[in-house]
């Protein structure tokens, strides 16, 4: 048996330019950089190993190319959210019916609400964000739906940021990647950290896949740090999806399965 990387994204819809925002001020989004970047994403995937499975278009929906906050997938389940955007909500069965091949499923039920993106796994902890999306219901709900399974959860606050993983990425030694002006380092029972460039806010939402950490063009010298601290680096522009609150982690959700390896012992007999 071996292990497959699948990735579950979205193309970016047309209407991306009427996205909810909620901490940075709307500008123009030029929707074909903005698709020829994520095209550049799902390549940057392939080229470690993913295999990229684009979900149904939904171009009524404009944030529904941030795929991750839809689903939290851990190796035994997946938990499928209940946005806390309502304009979010009609991105979700998409998510669970594509997720269903996979794992089982378990369910945040209303009046709860929980993005994907609110939710960092470092082992078997689960922190969540408490923010304007996710609410201290959806985070005990979270809980409940994965306690069988041997983890815990814990809420943290990150400040002057749309989601948790805005502010910290988990980073493949258990060391995690912050932004010490938007999240307490503190709060994540003694991980160590690694600080993202005081200039380069948005470099601290990376994505690590088969051994490499995937990093935002837009921060080269969080790149550096990462580089020096021994991490294999590739970088890709997401600037045009950085204006409608996105990050490199919202664009994807990994899904690890088991699969025969048909490969023939070759050697000689």
């Amino acid at each position: 048996m071996r292990i497959a990387l699948i990735a579950l994204t979205r193309a970016v819809p047309p209407s991306l330019a009427r996205c909810e925002l909620t901490h940075i001020a709307r500008e123009p989004i030029d929707w074909r950089r903005a698709r020829d970047q994520h095209e550049a994403y799902e390549g940057v995937l392939r080229s470690l190993g993913c295999s990229v499975l684009r979900l149904p278009a939904l171009a009524e929906h404009p944030d529904s190319v941030f795929v991750e906050d839809a689903a939290v997938v851990l190796d035994e389940c997946a938990v499928i959210t209940r946005p806390g955007a309502q304009s979010r909500r009609g991105e979700v069965a998409s998510v669970a019916e594509a997720l269903r091949a996979f794992r089982e499923l378990r369910y945040i039920q209303a009046p709860a609400t929980l993005d994907g993106g609110d939710v960092l796994r470092v082992g078997k902890r689960l922190y969540v964000g408490l923010s304007t999306r996710t609410t201290a219901d959806g985070a005990r709900e979270l809980a409940d739906a994965v306690a069988p399974y041997g983890y815990r959860v814990d809420c943290v606050t990150a400040r002057d940021c749309l989601h948790l993983k805005t502010a910290v990425s988990a980073l493949p030694d258990g060391r995690l990647l912050l932004d010490p002006s938007k999240v307490d380092g503190g709060a994540f029972g003694g991980a160590p950290g690694i600080a993202i460039h005081p200039e380069e806010h948005e470099g601290a939402n990376v994505l690590f896949v088969n051994e490499t950490v995937v990093c935002p063009a837009s921060a080269p010298r969080t790149r550096e740090a990462l580089e020096e601290n021994g991490y294999a680096v590739a970088s890709v522009d997401a600037s045009e999806l950085a204006k409608a609150e996105g990050g490199l982690t919202c664009c994807s959700l990994l899904v690890s399965v088991r699969q025969q390896d048909d490969r023939r012992d070759s050697s000689p007999r």
